[in-house]
């Protein structure tokens, strides 16, 4: 009687063990570091709630699709979610994106954002050599610009204007699609602390009409 408690506990630990392993392989395949980085215990309960929305309607947008990082960013007192996904994976992304960041909300509560993983690459100098020219896309200004896009999905910006402040300081205001008030109004202020955060610059959001 001893030795078939034995044999069970031993199958309950090995099956627990399983499936520990198989979760674990399942939201790690939800995220894809650099190379020899690992995911940090915020980013793997990122990865496992996509897994888990995986097992939804949204199995067949979500299977081949992970995100490269996650962090948590200080906003006016709360905390909002960035989930960086690869550049090549934003637009399967952004067709399931507001689903996503509904669902996520629902679960963390708290807001989340979706941004493109981008790299910026430096000026060249007269003591840099580059075999090819840099990108336009992979320029500071380039970089920031493409933030914002991200930051205001689905909303479209429809109009940029920089204004210098008395200091010398500048402030960015942005016109976003009027259209998009109602589902984005009350995010004004995350997007606002989330770009300064990133990039070091003030902006401002505005919902203008147009008649």
């Amino acid at each position: 009687r001893a030795c078939v408690k034995y044999m069970a506990s031993e199958r309950f630990f090995l099956s627990s063990q399983t499936r520990y392993r198989d979760a674990m392989a399942g939201y790690a395949g939800k995220i894809m570091k650099s190379a020899g980085e690992t995911p940090s215990e915020f980013e793997t309960s990122i990865a496992q709630a996509l897994l888990e929305l995986e097992a939804t309607d949204l199995k067949a947008q979500l299977r081949e699709l992970y995100i490269s990082g996650a962090k948590e960013i200080d906003v006016a007192g709360k905390k909002v979610i960035v989930v960086m996904v690869p550049f090549p994976m934003q637009r399967p992304f952004q067709r399931i994106q507001a689903r996503l960041v509904r669902e996520l909300e629902k679960k963390f509560s708290r807001h989340v954002v979706f941004l493109a993983q981008r790299r910026i690459l430096r000026k060249p100098t007269r003591k840099t050599r580059q075999k090819q020219l840099r990108p336009r896309s992979r320029t500071l200004t380039a970089v920031h610009d493409a933030i914002l896009e991200d930051l205001v999905y689905p909303a479209e910006i429809v109009g940029k204007r920089t204004r210098v402040r008395l200091d010398g300081s500048r402030l960015i205001k942005v016109h976003l699609d009027k259209a998009q008030q109602t589902n984005l109004e009350h995010k004004v202020e995350t997007f606002t602390g989330v770009y300064k955060k990133l990039t070091g610059k003030d902006v401002t959001f505005e919902f203008p009409s147009f008649e």
